[in-house]
């Protein structure tokens, strides 16, 4: 206890002012005759080589409504809009999972201004990833898949959304931790930043598939720099659960343990933002303003050691014991994990 008395003091110091998220600034438009003055300092925006085009890169519109009960209806909106990315020609198209969460209507836009009807195929937690089918295969180019892996930081790249081309660079490929029980071994990022970018493509100057937009940033080049930017999730992660997808919906390895918590790391402890309603922590007892500062009685070095050490215990519906700080005192509390998929109100879009 020694330990959580020294965090203890900690986080009288730290939790103080603490807010749940940066307001992240975008400080670039997808097309460039659109772009307003940069607020703040960027890499200037390349311009795209003559071998960089996409021409025959198919992205489309995605539109989506969740279901009027949608868990995820309180912070997704039932009404989502991105792009999507047509990898396969009988119609299977890549996007970025949170647009089709709990999905009762799926349909696609293509260029020409045709609208397609979509099946949602599954999404996958652990990658973020969403499959979609088009229920009459879009007459569109497929784009090929690249490697992820073999991106660099300073290669040119082009983020390709529904609406439009922005060229822009890596500029740094690194773990990405999110504070809704996420984790990427090493997502990559870009800049400057572009709107649109929910399932955008991140195409190489060959014109290959390396990722699928996920989110605005403001640190894309790390915590030492304040640099908008995008994060993208990394092409290579989908390879070994695309065959899950197609078949069943979504990856059959053992499903991690889901706790339903939202929080904000503080102090390499973890402050409680948000508790899903009816999830896991929530029928536990726990509460936003709790603070954890352990998994059974060890403490914990921040978001990526807590998930990790999660994940370890075993699958979902495993008991997780959890060392939560509240006020000057340090309790025990009991968690049964769940299958994040199963909290979800999924229906058949078609």
């Amino acid at each position: 206890m020694h330990n959580f008395a020294h965090r203890i003091r900690i986080l009288k110091v730290a939790a103080i002012g603490c807010a749940l998220l940066a307001a992240l600034t975008v400080t670039s438009v997808v097309r460039a005759q659109d772009a307003p003055t940069p607020d703040g300092p960027a890499p200037a925006v390349p311009r795209a080589k003559p071998e960089m085009t996409v021409d025959a890169l198919s992205v489309v519109r995605v539109r989506a409504h969740a279901t009027a009960d949608a868990r995820s209806g309180r912070t997704l909106g039932r009404n989502r809009e991105g792009t999507g990315v047509v990898i396969d020609s009988s119609g299977l198209i890549l996007t970025i999972g949170y647009l089709i969460t709990e999905a009762e209507k799926v349909e696609v836009n293509t260029a020409d201004g045709k609208v397609y009807p979509a099946t949602v195929m599954g999404f996958d937690n652990a990658t973020g990833l969403g499959l979609l089918k088009s229920l009459v295969p879009v007459p569109i180019k497929p784009i090929d898949l690249g490697l992820s892996s073999e991106a660099k930081e300073r290669d040119m790249v082009l983020i390709v959304g529904f609406d439009g081309v922005a060229p822009a660079y890596v500029v740094s490929k690194r773990q990405f931790v999110g504070y809704w029980e996420y984790l990427l071994a090493e997502a990559i990022y870009t800049a400057p930043a572009t709107v649109n970018w929910q399932g955008a493509a991140l195409v190489s100057k060959e014109g290959k598939l390396l990722g699928i937009g996920s989110l605005a940033v403001g640190n894309a080049m790390g915590p030492s720099g304040n640099v908008p930017g995008n994060m993208f999730v990394p092409i290579d992660v989908l390879k070994p659960v695309i065959g899950d997808f197609i078949a069943n919906g979504r990856s059959t390895a053992q499903s991690r343990p889901w706790l339903g918590v939202s929080s904000q790391e503080v102090g390499g402890n973890l402050l409680v933002v948000r508790v899903s309603p009816e999830g896991p922590a929530d029928q536990a007892g726990l509460k936003a303003g709790d603070i954890i500062v352990g998994i059974s009685g060890e403490g914990i070095k921040g978001q990526a050691d807590f998930y990790t050490r999660l994940w370890k215990i075993g699958g979902a519906g495993v008991e997780v014991t959890l060392d939560v700080l509240r006020g000057n005192k340090v309790e025990n509390l009991s968690v049964k994990s769940a299958d994040r998929n199963a909290y979800f109100r999924v229906k058949a879009t078609y």
